[in-house]
């Protein structure tokens, strides 16, 4: 039995490893990796179908980011955080601004595919109609 929920897999996995290789990148060499992250939430969120599945994606590739922040490689709480409900704040947070970005990744590859379709539209009327026949 075979199931299709619609959803990239390939997209999670990499993009998710994508996220994580530059967090651990940023803790490795230069602080200015950690921004680049998102490039790879946002590959998990572009590589699905709909907006949704996009955000769900984009949701578990932060899972990673979690993970390594919980481990200490973006820094060392103080204060609040280094209670359980600051703890869960901050895993919560991650999570919340992955499915964002994942969101937008999603938003992107539609508005993307509906650009295509009206160039191919536009293509097919005007000036240029005869010229596209050959």
């Amino acid at each position: 039995m075979k199931y299709d929920f619609g959803i990239n897999i390939k997209a999670l996995i990499f993009g998710a490893a994508i996220a994580a290789a530059f967090i651990l990148f940023g803790y490795q060499y230069w602080d200015w990796f950690y921004p680049f992250s998102a490039i790879g939430l946002i590959y998990a969120g572009y590589g699905q179908d709909n907006l949704k599945a996009g955000t769900l994606m984009g949701l578990l590739a932060s899972t990673p980011i979690v993970v390594l922040t919980l481990q200490g490689y973006m820094g060392q709480f103080d204060g609040f955080f280094l209670t359980e409900t600051g703890i869960i704040t901050v895993a919560l947070v991650i999570l919340v601004v992955g499915a964002v970005v994942g969101f937008v990744g999603a938003w992107t590859k539609r508005s993307r595919v509906k650009a295509l379709e009206q160039y191919e539209k536009q293509q097919k009327i005007g000036k240029n109609k005869k010229k596209n026949k050959k």
